[in-house]
């Protein structure tokens, strides 16, 4: 017989498993408020803030605070403007580092300055169309957004409001990388550990910008009065631009990233939007994660390697030669024509085993 006691402890036993949730939710943050927190100053690309490569501690809370600035922006040397929309203020979007297990606190501003709203989705991130639900916010608002690094590897972050203003925040430079590493650091194929000695991040963009009836760019005076003719680009699918950090040149001449022979420079790549392949003039990917995840053994000698649109992949390369080495997206016509190049300058000294010219170029002989 069901007894009036046996009654009261399902009651009892129901409205503990009913507050379980809620009680583990509890435990929880008290269990990540204990962790210890860092704060960590964001720094624009292609350089990456400093951090450790192997953990020398537990889990922590990493703390990031990031504005979003709206803001014009100057693509290639004829002046073509773009109506940017950037976090940090830089395109890409800063590149932050982390390792498994740690958490990721972000605080998104939106300042008053601003006239769009604006979101975060992290692919890192686990639910809530990774973070782009929980973090919408106007002009004037800012929001705290905190996720659990639980998969290593470079992830690609993006603004994603809603509808087509999806695409357009992201050709207009809403876009960034986020890198977990392994809490022992990188292994190569065999689970060696490896290491680098430098990391650069190189953000790729398309940007479709219109022309007028004279085939000349457009320029406009705000975001708003631009929407209408650059989604009308953007749905041909050709862009007028594909260039490396935000704009042509931006990484080439006075701004070519720096090396020395015998340095170990880790490469990571994002595009949010295209395909891309990555290919290194006269250097190689040595240990190459495609897909840009730390838990898969990397693939090895890569010539050119492969991004998918939406990702972020990362390349390991030990510099051997003395030069100037162009980096560029191997859709040639992109890299030459629309501005998807880099370069990377390599002192040291030169070694004839590895190449050397043998004869000068001149006449050809008249046996």
């Amino acid at each position: 017989m069901f007894t009036r006691r046996q009654a009261l402890m399902g009651v009892a036993a129901a409205a503990m498993l009913a507050a379980m949730p809620a009680l583990s939710a509890a435990a929880n943050e008290t269990e990540i408020a204990a962790l210890p927190r860092e704060k960590v100053t964001l720094v624009a690309p292609p350089f990456v803030h400093a951090h450790e490569q192997v953990a020398t501690t537990g889990p922590k809370v990493v703390e990031f605070i990031m504005p979003i600035v709206e803001k014009p922006v100057v693509i290639d040397d004829e002046g073509t403007t773009l109506q940017g929309m950037t976090f940090d203020g830089s395109i890409p979007g800063p590149m932050m580092v982390v390792h498994e297990g740690d958490y990721v606190e972000l605080t998104l501003i939106n300042p008053d300055s601003n006239s769009m709203p604006h979101n975060i989705d992290f692919h890192a991130a686990t639910g809530a169309l990774g973070g782009g639900a929980l973090t919408l916010i106007n002009p004037g608002e800012q929001v705290k957004l905190r996720f659990k690094a639980t998969r290593t590897g470079t992830f690609v972050y993006h603004c994603a409001p809603e509808g087509p203003m999806i695409p357009w925040h992201v050709v207009s430079g809403m876009s960034g990388t986020i890198m977990v590493l392994p809490r022992d650091g990188l292994k190569n194929d065999k689970g060696e550990p490896i290491a680098y000695d430098k990391v650069f991040y190189i953000g790729e963009n398309d940007f479709y910008i219109p022309r007028d009836e004279n085939g000349d760019f457009k320029s406009y005076d705000s975001h708003g009065e631009s929407y209408a003719d650059t989604l009308e680009v953007m749905k041909g699918l050709v862009p007028s631009h594909v260039v490396f950090n935000g704009a042509k040149g931006a990484l080439t001449g006075e701004n070519a990233m720096k090396a020395k022979v015998g340095e170990t420079v880790l490469i990571v790549h994002s595009q949010a939007n295209r395909d891309t392949r990555p290919h290194l003039i006269g250097g190689h990917g040595d240990y190459v994660w495609e897909e840009g995840k730390f838990a898969n053994p990397p693939a090895k000698d890569l010539e050119t390697w492969f991004i998918r649109g939406g990702s972020a992949g990362a390349a390991l390369y030990t510099f051997l030669q003395p030069g100037v080495y162009a980096y560029v997206n191997h859709n040639l016509i992109e890299a030459v024509e629309l501005g998807a190049t880099a370069h990377f300058l390599v002192e040291g000294d030169w070694n004839d085993d590895l190449m050397k010219q043998v004869e000068a170029p001149g006449p050809i002989p008249i046996n």
